[in-house]
C-alpha cells in the first residue's frame, strides 16, 4: 500500500468493541485491570498494556502504530512537542563526556538546546559545516556518539548528502540522527537513506491545519545496538527494540514529556490528509517561488529546486519535493515590515507547513536572542522573510503578494 492507504486503513493495535471507524479518544488518565496479578504484569513487562497516560494511552499508541506502518520503523515514541522529541531521543543516548556533531545552521530553538542547555548535562556540542565531508571527519573522536541534522535548514534551506552522512556515520559506528520536519515521510524515506532516528515535529505537516502540538521519534531499525555501549543493559534484554525500551521505560517515561490523547488524534487525522495538502502546497511553492525571482522588488529567493541553487541536486535527489518553505530578500527591515503589514491574506505568524500561508522575518523574531554578528553567520539579514506556503488557490496568494510589494 502507498500512503494515503496506509495512513487510512492501518490496523488498531485493539479491535473497537463498538466497531467504531476512527478510534476513540481516551481521554483518561488511568486502567483498571481485571486482577492484582493481571496489573502487575503489565508493569513488569510480562503483558503489554496501558496503566498511565503519563506512560502510554490506546488513543498515543494508534498514532504511533499508524506512523510505524507508514514508515515501516521497527518502533515509534510519540511525544509533547518537537522539541520534546529531541530532548528526549539525545537524553536517552547521551552520558556525561559524550558528544555530538551538528551544525549551527539549525532552527533557532534547537539550537538554543544544544547551546544553552545540552552542555549544562556534560554533553559536548561540535558545530561543524554539514555539507563538508573534511570538517565533519575532523570533528570525531573516541567520545562522539551522534551526528545531528536537518534534512532541509530551517530557515538557511540547506542540504546536506545524506549519504554521504550516512557513509560516514556507519563506518565510524555513529548513530545519525535527522529533524526531518521539513521533509516528514510523505516527502522522505529515511530509512531508505541509512538515517537511524529520525525526528519531526508532527506541528507541522502532519498536523496540517495547526491544530496540535507534538513530535515523534522514529527507530528505523538501521543500527545495530549491540555496537552502542550507553544502551548496552537494554540492548541485552531487548535486543534491536533497545532504544525504544529505554525511551518507553526510563527516559520519556522520567521526563514526562507525554503527548494528550486529544492532540493524538488529532494527529490522526492529519496523517490521513497529509499527501493531498502537500501535493497542493508543493505546486504552489514552485509557482511562487518563480514569481518572487523575476519581481523587481524581490532582491533574492531561496528554494532548494531554483536553478542556480547549489542544493538542487540534492532536492531533487532524496526528496519528493522540496518542503513548503521558502525564504526571500528584500532590501530592509523597514521595506520587510512595510511588505508584511500591507498583507491582507497571508498571515504573520510563526509555524511552518499549516494549511494557510504563514510569514515571519526570522532575523527579528526566532533568532532576536542571537547578536548581530551571530545571525550574520547563520546566513539571516535583516531584509530576510520565512514564506510557509498553505493550500491556498495559488492566485490569491499572487494577488496578495503583489498589491504589497506594492507599498514598499
Amino acid at each position: 500500500m502507498k500512503y494515503t492507504t496506509k495512513a487510512l486503513h492501518s490496523k488498531y493495535p485493539k479491535k473497537d468493541v463498538y466497531g467504531a471507524l476512527r478510534a476513540p479518544i481516551y481521554q483518561n488518565a488511568a486502567f483498571e485491570f481485571e486482577s492484582a496479578e493481571a496489573l502487575e504484569d503489565v508493569f513488569t513487562g510480562k503483558e503489554s498494556g496501558h496503566t498511565y497516560s503519563r506512560a502510554s494511552n490506546p488513543t498515543i499508541e494508534e498514532l504511533e502504530s499508524k506512523v510505524k506502518s507508514i514508515t515501516g520503523a521497527i518502533g515509534v515514541v510519540a511525544t509533547s512537542s518537537g522539541m520534546a522529541a529531541i530532548t528526549n531521543t539525545l537524553f536517552a543516548l547521551l552520558k556525561t563526556g559524550d558528544n555530538i556533531i551538528t551544525t549551527n545552521k539549525l532552527f533557532g530553538h534547537t539550537l538554543s538546546f544544544f547551546q544553552n542547555t545540552l552542555i549544562d548535562f556534560g554533553v559536548g556540542v561540535k558545530y561543524v559545516d554539514i555539507c563538508d565531508e573534511e570538517s565533519i571527519l575532523n570533528a570525531i573522536d573516541e567520545k562522539t556518539k551522534v551526528i545531528f541534522f536537518e534534512t532541509i535548514s530551517n530557515p538557511e534551506l540547506i542540504i546536506p548528502d545524506i549519504k554521504l552522512l550516512s557513509k560516514i556515520a556507519k563506518e565510524h559506528n555513529l548513530l545519525l540522527i535527522s529533524d526531518s520536519t521539513m521533509t516528514p515521510f510523505y516527502l522522505f524515506d529515511s530509512k531508505k537513506y541509512g538515517i537511524d532516528i529520525d525526528i519531526l515535529s508532527a506541528t507541522k505537516y502532519i498536523s496540517g491545519g495547526g491544530t496540535a502540538i507534538g513530535g515523534l521519534i522514529i527507530d528505523n531499525g538501521n543500527f545495530d545496538w549491540e555496537k552502542y555501549a550507553n544502551l548496552e543493559k537494554f540492548s541485552n534484554s531487548f535486543g534491536k527494540n533497545a532504544f525504544i525500551s529505554k525511551l518507553k521505560k526510563q527516559t520519556f517515561r522520567n521526563i514526562g514529556a507525554c503527548l494528550s490523547a486529544q492532540s493524538a488524534y488529532m494527529l490522526s487525522l492529519g496523517l490521513e490528509t497529509l499527501a493531498l495538502r502537500a501535493d497542493r502546497t508543493s505546486e504552489n511553492i514552485k509557482y511562487l517561488a518563480s514569481f518572487l525571482s523575476n519581481h523587481q522588488k524581490v532582491k533574492s529567493v531561496n528554494y532548494p529546486t531554483l536553478d542556480g541553487n547549489k542544493y538542487k541536486k540534492f532536492a531533487q535527489e532524496y526528496f519528493l519535493f522540496a518542503g513548503s518553505v521558502l525564504t526571500f530578500d528584500l532590501e530592509t527591515k523597514d521595506d520587510a515590515y512595510t511588505f508584511m503589514n500591507h498583507l491582507q491574506l497571508i498571515r504573520r505568524s510563526t509555524n511552518i507547513q499549516d494549511n494557510k500561508s504563514l510569514i515571519i522575518a526570522p532575523y527579528h523574531t526566532i533568532y532576536c536572542e542571537y547578536t548581530q554578528e551571530q545571525k550574520e553567520s547563520f546566513g539571516l539579514r535583516e531584509g530576510t522573510l520565512r514564506l510557509s506556503v498553505g493550500i491556498e488557490d495559488v492566485e490569491d496568494l499572487v494577488n496578495d503578494i503583489t498589491l504589497a510589494l506594492e507599498k514598499i
